[in-house]
């Protein structure tokens, strides 16, 4: 198995798919230190509000650890629940406009005990193409009929809801916006459609909420159909502080059976209280002010702009995801390669990733660059790609 093993991990690296971990030796920010000892700008994390190194949040987290304790060191319905995990869940329901809502370790623990628990084999399950791993993971897991649909086309989707017309409960599912491509789910057609064939609908706004929509209410409230979606899935882990923990903000009934029968949630260790509270004191910062909001769009609006103006090819959109696309994988790590020389901190995505022949530099923004932060990454593009023309 050793020399299998070895076979396919040179079989990457001679492909150009070999995706390699750079070390960094500084708290998350605009710009970090790497193992060279160079402070580089950062333009590949979802640190999309700047929250993860935000004084504020790292003293909840501080103080958190003095009132709670390090770990729970137990599941949620033995001894993990504390007074402050009530609080988040509160917290994040009033946030999104939903019922309820459960914790879990992470967003992808989340998609991955939901559909198991809400359907059986005698319901359908639509699943975008383009949906995040985690939910086609989380659906595999669910004995539901599986149907997809073709990324944001409608026609298609209203097919799959016709096809699936004999079945028990039909869950359209869907990301809130698709972290490859930065492109953002009608969420309002989808509902029709959903009001139209007896359907459920569940998104993963991962990628949204906290910046997306007047409030920060993620897509949802974009769209303005909070009150008809019925199942949310997202992260703390990008826009809200950075850290861990992802939840299901739903319909009260979803998740209190979530409550009592989703495997992720009751087999693994309660959310530790120092990410729990800095999670809390992220939302309340979210909800004070539109400033970190509007430097964010600002910034992706310049980014945007003048890397098109210099001949990039950006997919098209506003938000902060903005995927430079080159579309040979080894292009596309040899130039990031090139940008982190340059002081730009960026990665490659190539296969598995994404599609072969869609390698990118999936270029992300966030409030805590400045103009000037900016400026100079798209002047690094510029120069790394004359140097490797």
């Amino acid at each position: 198995m050793r020399e299998d093993l070895a076979g396919t991990i040179g079989e990457i690296r001679e492909a150009g798919l070999y995706k390699s971990e750079r070390v960094i030796t500084s708290p998350q920010n605009s710009a970090i230190s790497v193992a060279n000892g160079n402070k580089v700008l950062n333009f590949c994390a979802n640190n999309y509000l700047g929250l993860a190194d935000h004084p504020e949040v790292i003293q909840a987290a501080k103080d958190a650890l003095d009132e709670w304790g390090f770990g729970m060191a137990s599941v949620r319905f033995i001894c993990g629940t504390q007074a402050i995990h009530k609080q988040l869940e509160d917290a994040l329901s009033n946030f999104l406009g939903q019922e309820d809502s459960i914790l879990y370790s992470s967003c992808f623990d989340a998609n991955g005990g939901l559909f198991e628990t809400l359907l059986g084999p005698e319901d359908a399950v639509i699943s975008d193409e383009l949906n995040h791993a985690s939910i086609i993971d989380g659906i595999r897991l669910c004995k539901a009929k599986r149907y997809r649909y073709k990324n944001r086309d409608m026609a298609d989707l209203e097919a799959q809801l016709k096809d699936a017309a004999d079945a028990r409960y039909r869950l359209i599912a869907t990301d809130g916006v698709f972290s490859m491509d930065g492109y953002v789910a009608p969420l309002d057609e989808i509902c029709d459609l959903a009001e139209r064939y007896d359907a459920l609908v569940m998104v993963d706004d991962s990628h949204a909420v906290g910046f997306v929509g007047p409030n920060g209410g993620g897509t949802p409230e974009l769209f303005g159909v909070s009150d008809r979606v019925d199942v949310i899935t997202g992260t703390l882990g990008k826009a809200l502080g950075g850290a861990s923990g992802g939840y299901v903000s739903a319909r009260r009934e979803i998740v209190e059976l979530l409550r009592q029968r989703s495997r992720p949630y009751l087999f693994s260790n309660s959310l530790a209280p120092a990410v729990t509270a800095a999670s809390l004191k992220a939302l309340e910062l979210i909800g004070g002010s539109s400033e970190l909001r509007d430097r964010l769009k600002a910034n992706t609006e310049r980014f945007r702009t003048k890397m098109t103006e210099a001949g990039f090819d950006v997919l098209p959109g506003d938000h902060p995801i903005s995927p430079v696309m080159i579309g040979d994988a080894a292009e596309a790590g040899r130039l990031a390669d090139k940008l982190l020389e340059l002081g730009v901190y960026v990665i490659g995505f190539s296969y598995p990733v994404v599609p072969h022949g869609k390698a990118r530099i999936r270029t992300q923004l966030s409030a805590a660059h400045t103009t000037e932060d900016v400026d100079q990454a798209v002047a690094a593009f510029i120069e790394a790609r004359a140097a490797l023309a």
